[in-house]
Order: C-alpha cells, then structure tokens, then sequence
C-alpha cells in the first residue's frame, strides 16, 4: 500500500509567469526595430525567433519562464479520460495529469479530493475504502484488526480452518469449540458442555452423547478390524463417560500412555468403577441439562477391562477414538507388551487415520494391500453403506480430524504416527504389525 499527497495545480500557466513572457517578447520585437531589416528578417526566417526570443530574455531582469513539462501540440493530457486538460484545475500525481473529476476511487467511483489516499498496483482508492476492501477484520468481534506497536497488522490464524482473530481474544475468555478448535463469534452460540468445554453447533449436530447411541458405530468398527482380518475375539465394554469420570479412570491405571493437553479415549486394564452416560442429556438455552449417569463396576476377564470414550464428541472424532482404543486393545490381546510410546501410540494413530480416511474418502485407500479379504467381508460392506449422505461439514471436520493426527506435534503421537505411516505406506500393515512383533519397533 502506498500513500502519495496529490499535488494541485490552479492553472495551466500563472497570470505571473504570462506577464513575465509578454516582457520578453515585447524586449524582443524593440530589439528587431532597431536593427536594419527589422522584424521582416525574422518573418523571413522563423528559426532565428527562439533564439532571439532567449536572447531577450537573458537581457531582461525578470525570472525567467521555466515550464516543469512540454507536451506535443502544447497541451496535457488527462490521465483518466485521455482528453486535453486545457486551463483551469488539475491534478499532477502517478507520473500523469488529471481532470480532479477523473481521479477517482477504483472501488466506489467518487473522485479522490483529499489530500493522501491508498494505491494498490495502479489503482488509486479512497484510504477508507482501501481499508475497506483490504484491511482483514476479525472473524471473532468482526471488527478491524488492530495495527501492533509497530504500525503492522498483527492477527492469530487457525492453519487449517483460516479462522484469523485478534491476539487478543485468545486471553479474554472466548470459547473455542473442543471438537473443531473454532474460536466462538460473537454473532453465532456455543453450548457448554457443563465440563468446562464449549461445543459449536456444527459439531453438536452429529455428537454422540450416550453409550446407547455409540453401540452402533463401536460395533461398526469392530467390524472395520474384522475386515482386515484383525478380529478381536474378546467382548470389549465400551462406555461414554464425563470428563471428570475419564480423569479418574486415567489416574487408577498404572500404566498407559495420554495424550496432552486432553485424553479423549482410554483402554483399560485396571478393574474400576467407573461413572457411564446412560441418558442423552437436553439442551436448555446454552446447556446441556438432565443428564443421567450410573455406577459401573468393570471387572478383568482379559488384557482389557473396558473402552472409554469422552460423550459429546462429533461422530467423526468419536469414530476416530474408538478406532484408536480398540487397536490398544488388540495389542494386548496379541500378545504385544512392553512397545515404547512411539510405536504404541503410532500404530494405534494410523488405524485412527485409516478408519476416518474410510468415512471421509472412501474411494481412496482406506485399507493395506495386504489385507485382500477385506472387501469380501460382508459386515464392513454395511458400514460402509451407511457412510452416503454425510453432510459436507461433516465430511470437512473428517479432514480436519485427520489433518490433526497427520500433524500432531507431540512425540509419541506425532512422530510415532508418521513413522508408523511410512512403514504401513511402504510395507503395509500385516509386514508392520509381525516387525513390530519380533523386533518392537517399526521397519526401516
């Protein structure tokens, strides 16, 4: 952006400066009258005139006329409509003169009359609507950003949802969606979720907020595992619980790896009694309201006592946890012990991204090539049979949920997924699994 002060001339040439010329050509004619042939000689000879003329004007006392441009045919040319300027008021600025009527706004069309304004490229605007058109407002207060100490548009940007927001927002209480990461608008209501979360409604209308709603879809991926002849011979519980009731969980195990800053799902392997939702709760204003728990002693009949999975989650990301869960499971039913955060967790990450890769793109490789039997299992035919119809914000917060796997930054579930990716990608996941078996860590 670029801000010139326009310069404003009143008249092609100052009555000052023409009385100045008229001086010197009246010296000049009185000068020809005294020599022999007088003004004939220079008639006869127009060449002989401007010198003449700049010999009177050396002579004459006067400041002499100095023109600041010389135009063919003795005329300006207005910038804008490309018509002669003539005498009168104009504009010098761009490199070009103006008719003060065509220097215009290229977003509104008024004329520019005040004394700076914006240019962008070659196109002149009004600094109001330069800021108008360009200046980013916030998505939050839907305001203007502010401009830093240093003059300079500073603002926070979501990289995947390109949400951009004052600095200022992420320290003044805003809810931010625990699904989907959106900062809340001030135009638009998020719902508590009485845990101290805040889930927007795109992401509330496809949550799941009992164990009884979550039946089907942890069976369907159950069925996703058999399809790729990963069968788990066990009957797992699965539960939905609070955040509180999963905290307290997570602290009676003694051993297991978390994920920070927020645990979502967790495999047991501890006998406990642990809080399940046995009713979906209602909303009520900006609340979930009359949600209904019960007391459930689990007890250790395998590796695995039970799955628990956070309620209120959107199917997607629910899906996801589940899928990651039951492969802890499956590891332990295997026989798989003592493997270091980065390979459990990276392996039981590629499973989550391959289920949601399944759901959202299901024309691509949801499945290694090594699982042939796959697409003859008919249970997995019928899961995914029920993936028509999903929404397209649906289908993006599935994107969103795999570009958060695929970019995790922490060091067991980051680094641990793209190092087992790159195995299964390579290798595919049965070569994976028996590597990791025999050696306990992922082939190279």
């Amino acid at each position: 952006m670029f801000q010139v002060d326009p310069c404003y001339y009143q008249d092609d040439q100052p009555k000052s400066e023409n009385e100045e010329l008229d001086h010197a050509i009246a010296l000049s004619l009185a000068e020809d009258q005294r020599k022999p042939n007088g003004y004939k000689r220079h008639a006869d000879n127009d060449e002989d005139l401007p010198k003449a003329l700049q010999e009177s004007l050396n002579m004459s006392s006067h400041r002499p006329y100095m023109p600041t441009q010389f135009f063919p045919g003795g005329y300006k040319v207005c910038g804008g409509c490309h018509r002669e300027i003539g005498y009168g008021h104009y504009l010098s600025c761009m490199g070009a003169f103006w008719h003060p009527q065509c220097f215009s706004c290229h977003a509104c069309g008024q004329p520019i009359s005040e004394p700076q304004f914006s240019l962008s490229g070659s196109d002149p605007y009004h600094k109001s609507c330069y800021k108008e058109l360009y200046h980013p407002k916030c998505d939050v207060c839907h305001q203007f950003i502010p401009t830093n100490r240093a003059g300079l548009i500073e603002y926070r940007a979501h990289r995947f949802w390109s949400q951009k927001y004052c600095p200022s927002h992420e320290l003044d209480n805003t809810a931010r969606c625990c699904s989907c990461e959106r900062m809340e608008s001030r135009n638009t209501r998020y719902i508590s979720l009485g845990d101290g979360r805040s889930q927007c409604l795109e992401c509330l209308d496809s949550a799941i907020m009992d164990t009884g709603d979550c039946q089907p879809l942890y069976h369907a991926i159950r069925d996703y595992y058999e399809g790729m002849n990963m069968k788990l011979d066990q009957q797992i519980p699965m539960l939905l619980v609070e955040r509180q009731a999963l905290n307290e969980a997570m602290e009676g195990e003694k051993s297991g790896h978390h994920h920070m800053p927020e645990t979502r799902g967790l495999c047991l392997s501890e006998e406990q009694t642990v809080n399940s939702i046995t009713k979906k709760p209602k909303i009520g204003g900006n609340r979930l309201l009359d949600m209904r728990t019960h007391q459930q002693k689990l007890t250790r009949k395998c590796e695995v006592t039970a799955i628990l999975v956070l309620y209120g989650l959107p199917r997607l990301l629910t899906g996801s946890i589940l899928a990651h869960e039951l492969m802890h499971g499956w590891l332990r039913l295997k026989g798989y012990c003592n493997l270091s955060p980065e390979v459990e967790e990276g392996i039981c990450q590629v499973l989550s991204h391959m289920w949601l890769e399944s759901e959202v793109m299901p024309e691509s490789r949801s499945m290694p090539s090594t699982s042939t039997a796959a697409s003859s299992s008919s249970s997995y035919q019928q899961s995914s049979s029920k993936k028509v119809g999903k929404s397209d914000i649906e289908k993006k917060l599935g994107e969103f949920f795999m570009h958060q796997i695929a970019h995790d930054s922490s060091p067991a579930y980051g680094e641990g997924f793209r190092a087992a990716n790159a195995a299964v990608n390579r290798y595919g996941l049965c070569r994976t699994l028996d590597h990791i078996r025999l050696a306990g860590k992922f082939p190279v």
